[in-house]
């Protein structure tokens, strides 16, 4: 490390966070009327939110009295709008889905409500049931918990089981991505237009940048070395985008640049890829009861090349504002939200496939889920269990992350640079010219670090 601490250059960096995300924030506004009763929720538009904001009028409110007006937006737009309204501190949201990413970050500019207190006292919700690397990375540099997992996530490997054996293909328990690279040749075109694999092309830093992320890591590479280098045109770095670039232009699906994790999440529901690589909590989506492919999908470890394990750590997590002027009621809600009680609602109501599990040890002690779950509940707990923030790679890296750099400006570096690896997927520069360019901007961001 440089004499300067990570621990210090994140805090002055912290700073400009706050005055850029205050600008920012001066665009209108939504979330609803607010009140002692009510709560105002941002989220993100993932399929378990939708089913908890489904489920909640007729549960939570019934029960307590309290009503929730959701906003749900998609994952680029819903971290713009959560960054400007925290950093605001208007109490116009109460509540919020952030991640591991954010934690650390919003905790130090004291946009959150720390939790501890109100864990203490509620025995029920029982934070020793949630898997630990959540609530390490949930918790900030004072020691203080500041969210709680709504659902926790590494990733995984999925593929077509019926269309591999019809194919006289075997998947390894733990592939190599050469053999997946091999397998995707093998299987595209295997049904009409299915295409061999799906990885995520569409720009932005929580998009095509965290799986891409995980690959250089596994290939040797890294975002910044020890003393806080760029290393986006080092070897390592250019094989790894260079591979995964190729492997998605070769036997990935129509409209890479274009496609996300809802996009691949679809292709594979409806049969246009044999393969996706992404979040372990696409499982539950896949398997549940309405859907096409249920029983017909097949779970292993992240691919690796280099390292033992690939997979990275995620949660999305409730965050209270601190601003919020219901925190009694929106501790309530994150603890309905996040305790076992929904999960066993989940369970009932839509089947225990589309639990918002890899948060509690208890969910995998579980008969019910197990039994609907047993494809991916093994491997999806093994991956969360084995990742670590801290090494990820093949060397020494001066912030903590596996799909992302645990750095404020990371939301604006990792974008920025998503758009130009994007390009490169349609065709519109090579990965070199794409890599060069990204340099120059990862380096701007080590010389603040460096000084």
């Amino acid at each position: 490390m440089p004499a300067r601490t990570w621990r210090q250059a994140r805090a002055r960096i912290a700073a400009a966070t706050v005055v850029a995300a205050l600008v920012a924030g001066c665009a209108g506004a939504g979330g609803g009327g607010s009140g002692p009763n009510t709560l105002n929720v941002l989220m993100v538009n993932n399929p378990q939110m939708i089913d908890l904001q489904r489920l909640t009028a007729k549960h939570f409110t019934r029960e307590t009295g309290i009503k929730v007006n959701f906003t749900v937006l998609p994952e680029n737009d819903v971290r713009d709008k959560i960054s400007q309204d925290f950093a605001n501190q208007a109490g116009q949201y109460d509540i919020a889905t952030i991640s591991n990413y954010e934690v650390p970050i919003y905790a130090k500019n004291q946009w959150l409500r720390p939790l501890d207190d109100y864990v203490a006292k509620d025995t029920p919700f029982d934070q020793k049931d949630v898997l630990e690397p959540l609530t390490a990375s949930l918790t900030a540099e004072d020691g203080r918990l500041y969210a709680e997992p709504f659902y926790g996530e590494s990733s995984f490997l999925m593929y077509r089981k019926d269309v591999f054996a019809e194919e006289g293909l075997t998947m390894p328990a733990r592939p190599t991505w050469r053999q997946v690279a091999d397998l995707a040749a093998a299987v595209d075109g295997a049904r009409g237009d299915m295409k061999g694999i799906c990885l995520r092309g569409l720009p932005g830093w929580g998009e095509l940048i965290a799986p891409l992320t995980t690959v250089v890591n596994t290939m040797g590479g890294t975002w910044f070395d020890a003393d806080w280098t760029a290393r986006l045109t080092a070897p390592e770095f250019l094989r790894a985008t260079a591979f995964y670039v190729g492997l998605v232009r070769e036997h990935g699906q129509a409209g890479a640049a274009q496609s996300g994790y809802a996009e691949c999440l679809n292709n594979l529901t409806q049969g246009r890829t044999a393969m996706w690589y992404d979040a372990t909590a696409a499982a539950g989506s896949l398997e549940a009861g309405d859907s096409p492919v249920k029983g017909r999908i097949g779970y292993v470890r992240a691919p690796v090349d280099r390292t033992s394990e690939s997979g990275w750590l995620y949660t999305w997590a409730w965050g209270m504002q601190k601003a919020s002027r219901n925190p009694g009621n929106a501790w309530k809600f994150i603890s309905w939200a996040s305790g076992q009680r929904y999960e066993e609602l989940v369970g009932a109501e839509l089947g225990w496939a589309s639990v918002p599990a890899g948060k509690r040890a208890s969910t995998y002690r579980n008969p019910a889920y197990l039994r609907d779950a047993a494809p991916f509940a093994a491997v999806t707990r093994d991956a969360i269990e084995s990742a670590d923030p801290a090494d990820p790679g093949t060397q020494p890296r001066p912030a903590p992350g596996i799909q992302f750099v645990g750095i404020p400006e990371f939301t604006d570096l990792g974008t920025r640079v998503s758009r130009e690896i994007s390009s490169a997927i349609a065709g519109r520069q090579s990965v070199r010219e794409a890599l060069e360019k990204s340099q120059e901007l990862a380096g701007r961001v080590a010389e603040e670090y460096r000084k």
